[in-house]
């Protein structure tokens, strides 16, 4: 009688098993400064890129405007300004790209850092495309539910009746303190979502859930320096987006070089 042999379990090469949560470091108000620092350089270091990217931003920007202008619907222009300014961390990838080459040594070429812009189409990036231009769709569908709770169903459609609505009439100044209201709050989960996920994207191979899971744990675990830098960067969001979108010619560089960095503050290096 033949005796029974205990199967012997297949091989597992270490690709198959599951890889490691990034693991999240904790940063002090000194590393935003510092993190700024090497953002600005990175700028000084390469303009042309950082002009690039940040021409990009500041024309969508101009195009998105003009059409609601050309619609007839002015008075989404500044909900729908401060909205685009939420899918920055999308435009920016190729400034992360830019930082990252220099970080490494690696030379700075067109076409290289285009090509992982274009790359990212077939990674999980798209996926955080999604979920940025998601939360500017909800953000405009609550401005047009504000509107038509406070001001009414027939808003002006000029921006500077709606802006004389708003100002000179007690609808008009409730409406502004909550549509700022809902709008920060909108800010600071789209801060949170991608701070540091599109960086963490870039850099690995991770599914964009978990790098969403590592940006939330980034800012929970620094919330002091983290609340410090999304205000940051909405002051200067604000100051750029003011002279018709122009100012971001400047800012997006540095906000973009300098996120990467930060990102490097807040994650450890792979297998450490």
């Amino acid at each position: 009688m033949p005796s029974e042999e205990t199967p012997t379990p297949p091989a597992t090469s270490g690709e198959d098993l599951p890889k490691p949560a990034p693991r999240v470091l904790t940063i002090a108000t000194s590393d935003i400064v510092d993190a700024l620092d090497l953002g600005l350089r990175d700028f000084r270091a390469a303009p042309l890129y950082g002009l690039f990217f940040g021409g990009i931003y500041a024309v969508g920007g101009m195009l998105i405007v003009l059409t609601a202008s050309a619609l007839q619907m002015s008075y989404v222009s500044y909900p729908l300004a401060v909205g685009f300014a939420l899918i920055g961390p999308f435009i920016a990838v190729g400034l992360y790209e830019v930082s990252r080459r220099r970080e490494k040594g690696e030379p700075l070429q067109w076409g290289p850092v285009l090509g992982v812009i274009f790359a990212q189409r077939r990674r999980e990036t798209g996926w955080m495309a999604f979920v940025t231009l998601f939360i500017l769709v909800m953000w405009m569908y609550q401005v047009r539910v504000l509107i038509a709770l406070f001001i009414g169903l027939h808003a002006p459609t000029t921006f500077e009746g709606f802006l004389q609505v708003v100002v000179d009439t007690p609808e008009g100044l409730i409406f502004l303190g909550i549509g700022h209201l809902v709008g920060a709050f909108n800010s600071l989960v789209l801060f949170s979502l991608t701070v540091v996920s599109f960086p963490l994207l870039l850099d690995r191979e991770v599914d964009f859930v978990t790098a969403m899971i590592t940006s939330v744990r980034a800012v929970f675990t620094n919330p002091k320096p983290m609340i410090g830098w999304a205000f940051i960067i909405m002051v200067l969001l604000m100051i750029a987006i003011a002279p018709f979108f122009l100012g971001l010619f400047i800012a997006l560089p540095i906000l973009g070089h300098t996120t990467w960095h930060l990102y490097r503050k807040l994650v450890a290096p792979e297998g450490s």
